[in-house]
């Protein structure tokens, strides 16, 4: 597979020259200090969603270069990994509070849930963001804006992101606060996101993610707008008709330029875990941002090739969910003040919308992350990888930063 660097002027200068080193991933792995004396066994779980968006084909260059035995073993520890496939977060949350899984990769609601009931779990770095949501209707639908949504039913994953990010965008393009109440809509569960797509009988529009939607489109489906605020194909309304017409209401929402939601995954380990075995989560950090910034410098519809069985996506096509993922925006996992508020802020929407009974504070928050920002740190220091502070608190790019978690006492100040 061909390597070559991005054009990208924002991406520049966040590879220094040993994550350049990094990411040549197929001359050897980087010179750092041998642990000495003889390397711990154990045996690691790993949970991933490998038809998502970013965390697929990041945790896929992981498994196929092996870069986690190599950074245990970096760290004093042989490992054999379980690698293990979720089609949501759900089936992965009850399998952490079991003890079943070590480490998983989870977006903002479950995490909230976790943290506003005391489940033992402590995120640790970002695994994607800034994922295209999308309302989608079949190709001859009459449904072509927000107001014609009402009254209407939509299928959706109920309890995730798709259901946080539907709402916030009916919200402000609808001007309601409770768009079943005010607007009479109805949600219908469609757990799978490859059934969202397909926009099946019974619903009159879905809610899905966009690599389902690219992979549905030949098939009929098409979309009327996405959570970044703008339009989609179908869309015929007061913004213009067509797709890339920005959205006037994105304007009003606390997370634009991200757009009406602010969605951020984040890699979880399960605390008893981490307390055991700290220098294992540290190696799993480690080698989670080797593979980002060897993927930053490759081609992205390459990058989407590497899970082309899960998203089922030409190059074209795929290259559009790389090209829109943070991870690959920033060319580093390491999560900032702003990551964190997409968990506190949705956590605000959650208790109006009595998913939860009290919505977090920052305390709640900067405990959870507290456990891992020195193994952060670690990893940090050990890469090499340097952006200036100016890089986390730039304000001239689509996605919302702020400080670094090392930084950690000073968010919500």
């Amino acid at each position: 597979m061909s390597i070559k660097k991005t054009t990208d002027p924002t991406r520049r200068g966040l590879i220094s020259k040993s994550a350049a080193l990094m990411a040549a991933g197929a001359l050897g792995f980087p010179a750092i200090i041998q642990a000495q004396g003889s390397r711990q066994k154990i045996n690691l779980s790993i949970g991933r969603i490998p038809w998502a968006a970013g965390n697929s084909p990041m945790s896929q260059y992981m498994i196929n270069n092996k870069l986690m035995e190599k950074w245990a073993s970096e760290f004093g520890y042989d490992v054999t990994i379980d690698w293990r496939e979720y089609p949501t977060a759900l089936p992965m949350v009850e399998a952490m509070v079991g003890n079943r899984l070590d480490i998983g990769m989870w977006g903002n609601t479950p995490i909230i849930r976790a943290i506003s009931t005391g489940l033992p779990i402590t995120p640790l770095v970002v695994g994607e963001g800034h994922l295209r949501f999308l309302i989608t209707v079949r190709k001859d639908s009459p449904i072509r804006n927000a107001q014609d949504l009402r009254g209407k039913t939509i299928g959706v994953s109920l309890g995730g992101d798709p259901q946080s990010a539907l709402t916030q965008m009916l919200k402000f393009e609808l001007n309601v606060q409770d768009p079943l109440k005010e607007a009479g809509i109805k949600y219908v569960n469609i757990p799978v996101h490859a059934q969202a797509a397909s926009v099946p009988t019974g619903v009159d529009a879905t809610c899905t993610i966009s690599p389902a939607y690219y992979a549905a489109q030949a098939s009929g489906t098409t979309a009327i707008m996405n959570s970044f605020g703008y339009t989609e194909d179908h869309y015929d309304g007061p913004a213009g008709k067509g797709a890339g017409h920005l959205l006037a209401s994105v304007k009003k929402s606390q997370f634009f330029p991200d757009g009406y939601y602010l969605h951020r995954s984040f890699w979880i380990g399960r605390t008893g875990f981490l307390e055991q075995h700290p220098n294992v989560v540290a190696a799993f950090i480690t080698a989670q941002q080797q593979a980002v910034a060897t993927l930053t410098t490759m081609d992205p519809g390459e990058v989407s090739q590497l899970v082309k069985q899960y998203w089922k996506l030409d190059p074209t096509a795929g290259a559009k969910v790389v090209k829109d993922d943070v991870l690959f925006a920033r060319g580093w996992s390491w999560p900032t003040e702003k990551d964190a508020l997409a968990i506190l802020e949705s956590s605000k929407y959650m208790q109006d919308n009595k998913q939860i009974e009290k919505a977090l504070t920052w305390d709640q928050v900067r405990t959870a992350f507290r456990r891992s920002a020195p193994l952060v740190k670690t990893a940090y220091d050990k890469l090499g990888m340097k952006p200036a502070a100016s890089e986390f608190m730039r304000k001239d790019v689509a996605d919302l930063r702020g400080r670094p978690v090392w930084d950690i006492d000073k968010w919500g100040s």
